[in-house]
């Protein structure tokens, strides 16, 4: 999962830089592996900064300084394909045709395929093992068949339409076009999200133009007249016109669920669901689920989320079954998502680092722990042992989600189903396997539904995380082994110590 954004200025005078780099802050969230920035300057000369960390410290004031032009590209990762090596940190640029930029989130299905023809029959120069590269290839490739010296909207409207039919998977894509303008596509199926939306220009007349992964960028920004890109959809921003077309429609869009339970931050409205409304509705059906397997025998005292995603879910359950709500666990919020951090052994540890038990709220009690989902065990089982730890009678633990039993290949890295805990095993086995007392997972209708409802013209989602249904339908028990080979812990360890070897050549 990665954060992306694009704007252009309408004054050519102002930099993009400053605003590009507040998006990345707003969508830190959403990858802490990676940043990178690449602007536009006059006659269409690109500048670049891109590394391995946080936002705070790949963007130094004297790199920042040197990122002039009124447009851009942004990009926050963390890695599912390829490597965390700095060389693949993004936004990726090509020269020919015309010098193109960008930043991609999702993760494309028949890489193998797209690779063996860019090289054997475009003859185009891979230089990493990201499925983005691939993707912007793919893009330029097709724009490289036009033959023209200067190139106009239908143009790229006919690279995309022809993208579209190549590359199957998850993407949304942020395109920069150097002296031309700023492109904003999704995916035929709508899996990954992006938002576009506009404001009057703060220093002339016209409009400022920004795509963005998510809504609160756009609103912490000041723009308005947001909306979603629409899945299979191309919005076209030159220096003179806004120019769009929904090339493809699918008979269902299929948004990632997994976004309104984990990713997008509360504050954000994804495809028309506003997300903290949403994690409400999920409180509210868990609750109806623990009221109904505990029955007469409910002797909880107190309800306690897991910061942060899970407190919307965890404030609603507790009204429902009329409980207390408490904050029984201290964040150091300088620590990062541990769901997201590569290897098993990190996670563990900066469970620890991340998370501090308060014993008074949990001395003697029967408490019920509210998480959004459990996904390797990792972060449950270490926080159920110190509620444990500092006196807890019985814990009892929550999960807004279903049970995810299967490997996700659009974009989020859970890939490999030996990592998640409750892959093969009864809701019993994970309650074991984290040391709980029992166990509560949401119902994926439920879940479905705490979504829905907010939008009833989605009548479908991607929850292939859930059920093993993959919305592209090119998913097979073949390329599920390879991907659980190419993404599992220890290749990502050695691909790390590769990395660092790697990153030594590239300028951050």
């Amino acid at each position: 999962m990665c954060g992306i954004s694009a704007l252009l200025l309408a004054d050519p005078a102002q930099a993009a830089v400053t605003e590009l780099l507040e998006s990345l802050g707003l969508l830190q969230h959403r990858g802490q592996d990676a940043a990178g920035i690449v602007t536009c300057g006059h006659k269409g000369r690109l500048f670049q900064c891109k590394g391995n960390g946080m936002v705070r410290d790949v963007f130094t004031p004297g790199r920042l300084m040197s990122l002039s032009g009124s447009m851009g590209v942004a990009h926050v990762r963390y890695p599912t394909a390829g490597t965390p090596a700095d060389s693949e940190a993004q936004p990726f640029y090509v020269n020919s045709p015309y010098g193109i930029v960008m930043a991609h989130n999702g993760n494309l299905t028949n890489d193998n395929e797209l690779r063996h023809f860019l090289d054997y029959e475009a003859h185009r120069h891979i230089n990493t093992d990201s499925d983005s590269e691939l993707l912007l290839n793919i893009f330029a490739n097709n724009l490289q068949k036009t033959g023209k010296f200067r190139i106009n909207e239908q143009d790229i409207f006919s690279a995309v339409q022809g993208l579209y039919g190549e590359c199957l998977g998850a993407y949304a894509a942020t395109v920069m076009l150097a002296g031309f303008g700023i492109i904003g596509f999704r995916d035929p199926h709508g899996i990954r999200p992006l938002v576009f939306g506009r404001r009057k220009s703060l220093t002339g007349s016209g409009y400022d133009y920004m795509f963005a992964s998510e809504s609160v960028v756009l609103d912490a920004l000041d723009f308005t007249d947001i909306e979603d890109v629409q899945p299979g959809e191309v919005i076209i921003v030159s220096k003179t016109a806004v120019t769009r077309r929904r090339l493809v429609v699918e008979e269902r869009i299929t948004p990632c669920i997994f976004e309104y339970v984990y990713f997008a931050r509360p504050d954000s409205t994804i495809d028309g669901i506003p997300v903290y409304n949403a994690r409400l509705d999920m409180g509210v059906k868990l609750a109806r689920k623990v009221r109904q397997e505990l029955g007469d025998a409910m002797d909880i005292d107190v309800v306690i989320p897991v910061p942060d995603t899970s407190r919307a879910a965890a404030l609603q359950l507790s009204h429902e079954l009329g409980l207390p709500y408490r904050e029984g666990f201290n964040k150091n919020r300088y620590v990062g998502r541990t769901f997201i951090m590569p290897g098993q052994e990190t996670r563990r540890k900066n469970v620890r680092r991340k998370l501090n038990a308060m014993p008074t709220e949990f001395k003697g009690l029967n408490v019920l722990l509210v998480d959004d989902s459990i996904v390797r065990g990792t972060t449950s089982r270490e926080i159920i042992q110190m509620a444990r730890d500092v006196g807890a009678k019985k814990v009892y633990f929550a999960s807004a989600a279903p049970a995810l039993r299967f490997p996700n290949v659009y974009g989020i890295d859970m890939p490999t189903g030996k990592e998640l805990v409750a892959a093969g095993c009864s809701d019993a086995d994970v309650a074991a396997a984290i040391g709980a007392d029992h166990i509560f997972f949401q119902d994926l209708a439920d879940l479905v539904d705490s979504c829905r409802r907010f939008n009833p013209a989605i009548t479908t989602f991607d929850t292939s995380v859930f059920d093993g249904k993959y919305v592209t339908g090119d998913v097979s028990a073949e390329y599920l082994q390879k991907l659980e080979a190419r993404r599992s812990d220890a290749a990502k360890q050695k691909d790390m110590a590769d990395g660092e070897t790697i990153g030594l050549h590239n300028y951050k």
